[in-house]
């Protein structure tokens, strides 16, 4: 697989409820460094790639936290409220955050597999 670039896209778990979600890259220092910080929520998720860890200190709002491996598919999942740190999966690549309680509305759960499409600009994701 290529580098991720920051971007948009569409998110789907292929053994889940089928649903399409919203999708926003985080694939650069900057963009995994913001997060969600700031926000007072997200209309569906972020996805942090190179990531194998995430904290929860100055968000605002529980959220639900994905580890993925190198070939989107679910190592472990949880939800994390606010001020927390979370475990380092060494087996991560990816972790994919949403609002609490939006995963397991998507099916989402340890084993799924993930797929990403390109944005609304037709743009690919990795170079």
């Amino acid at each position: 697989m290529g580098r991720w670039r920051d971007g948009t896209g569409t998110l789907s778990v292929l053994d889940g409820a089928g649903t399409a979600v919203p999708l926003e890259i985080a694939a650069s220092y900057r963009a995994r460094t913001r997060g969600l910080l700031g926000r007072d929520g997200i209309e569906g998720a972020l996805l942090l790639t190179r990531a194998s860890s995430v904290h929860t200190f100055r968000m605002r709002f529980a959220i639900d936290v994905a580890h993925l491996d190198r070939h989107l598919r679910v190592i472990a999942v949880r939800t994390m409220r606010p001020g927390r740190l979370g475990a380092i999966r060494p087996r991560a690549r990816h972790v994919l955050e949403a609002e609490a309680g939006a995963m397991e509305a998507w099916g989402l759960r340890p084993g799924s597999r993930l797929t990403v499409a390109a944005g609304s600009a037709g743009q690919d994701l990795r170079t």
